[in-house]
């Protein structure tokens, strides 16, 4: 979004949804379900790809 210059509220308007939805997602500490339909229209809104969007990054054991 950044990248984009976008905000929460252009965002939300070009998927269809509510810009707290999108705070939620862009502020989360772990990652929320997010079902496929969502994850697409991210990836169409912001012309990107899954992999763009989702770091994995794995548990240290201690």
């Amino acid at each position: 979004m950044a990248d984009r210059k976008m905000t929460n509220k252009a965002l939300a308007q070009i998927m269809n949804m509510n810009p707290v939805s999108i705070s939620k997602l862009k502020n989360a500490d772990d990652m929320p379900a997010i079902g496929g339909e969502t994850l697409a229209k991210l990836c169409d809104a912001l012309n990107c790809t899954p992999a763009d969007l989702i770091q994995y990054v794995p548990d240290v054991e201690e």
